[in-house]
């Protein structure tokens, strides 16, 4: 080990021995050493809690916890913390996104505050997407924070029991703090080492972006088995089906971070039209039976945009499903 990578390995925490955060099925899951599932909740665009509880049902048996997202795109769309509550009282493990570009450090203390007292137990400390990127351009920007301060905010909070004023909290949230990686954004040799950064700063389980290309994937795996964060921060692989060709080329030219090689969507137009479907849920299939052997990958985390129906034929497919019950994995 390089003198640098020693130098990060020594400011990280370790999990082992470490009691449980909050308690959750995700973080059980993971505290069990079972390759764990989560999913994102396509946003909604509604008032009728009916509407989320129907959308969740495609996920309901075959994943551990249920992402919500906050705002995603930077269009408006009903609140993490809402549709988090909503499913909470359907009985699901929820993973509450929460980003720093609409909310100031004040906003977003009292959030951390309120999902724990709804029942959320974990959260996932994100920037957010720039407002460019989404239908409403001209939004004012907040980014008080960015993910990793708010990550530390959130292990201030939960492990002194006070806000960043010093200010005392009677009953501190129990969270089990996740944050995102893109170990496709260059510098590539850097991801590692900012990942490592967010561990130091609070975060215990990640979720990457989209894995589509497997070796650089596995290379930045490589690095972080070099800088020692195994055992210190769990790694969920991002996948998902793909669409279409047209949808492919939209993701990687449109939607910030998402690397799509050539070849696999050479492969998407190769298929014909009605097969399309198909192909990109096989194409996600085999990456996840690739990442799947990867030291170091504790779960997935698939993201269907808008194909909530594709997940558990995903899950099935790879031979993760059904997930396993509650009571198999303790009740923490």
């Amino acid at each position: 080990m390089r003198k640098r990578d020693a130098e990060v390995t020594e400011l990280l925490p370790d999990l082992s021995g470490r009691p449980l955060r909050a308690g959750g099925r995700l973080e059980r899951v993971l505290r069990s050493g079972l390759f764990a599932v989560t999913a994102e909740l396509n946003p909604l665009d509604t008032t009728d809690p009916q509407e989320i509880y129907d959308a969740a049902l495609a996920l309901a048996d075959a994943v551990d916890a249920i992402n919500t997202t906050d705002s995603s795109g930077a269009n408006v769309h009903m609140s993490s913390l809402a549709s988090s509550a909503l499913l909470l009282r359907a009985g699901y493990d929820v993973v509450m996104q929460i980003g720093c570009r609409d909310r100031n450090r004040i906003a977003l203390q009292g959030d951390l505050l309120g999902a724990s007292a709804l029942g959320v137990k974990n959260v996932l400390c994100i920037t957010g997407d720039d407002v460019s990127v989404g239908d409403q351009p001209e939004t004012k920007r907040v980014f008080d924070f960015d993910s990793m301060h708010l990550l530390r905010t959130a292990r201030i909070m939960r492990d002194q029991g006070v806000f960043l004023s010093g200010r005392k909290i009677s009953v501190p949230p129990a969270l089990f703090l996740g944050a995102v990686e893109n170990p496709f954004a260059p510098p590539l040799d850097w991801r590692a080492e900012r990942l490592a950064k967010k561990v130091e700063a609070g975060a215990e389980f990640i979720q990457t972006q989209y894995v589509f290309d497997v070796e650089v994937f596995r290379e930045f795996m490589a690095r972080v088995r070099d800088l020692g964060l195994l055992g210190r921060v769990y790694i969920l692989a991002g996948v998902g089906p793909l669409k279409s060709p047209k949808a492919a080329e939209f993701m990687r030219t449109r939607v910030p971070g998402v690397v799509i090689p050539d070849t696999v969507i050479e492969r998407l137009k190769k298929t014909p039209r009605e097969r399309w479907h198909g192909e990109g849920i096989q194409i996600c299939s085999e990456i996840i039976e690739q990442v799947r052997q990867i030291e170091g990958v504790a779960g997935i985390h698939v993201m269907a945009y808008r194909q909530e129906e594709a997940v558990a034929e995903i899950v099935q497919r790879v031979g993760l499903f059904p997930r396993i019950s509650p009571a198999e994995i303790g009740a923490g």
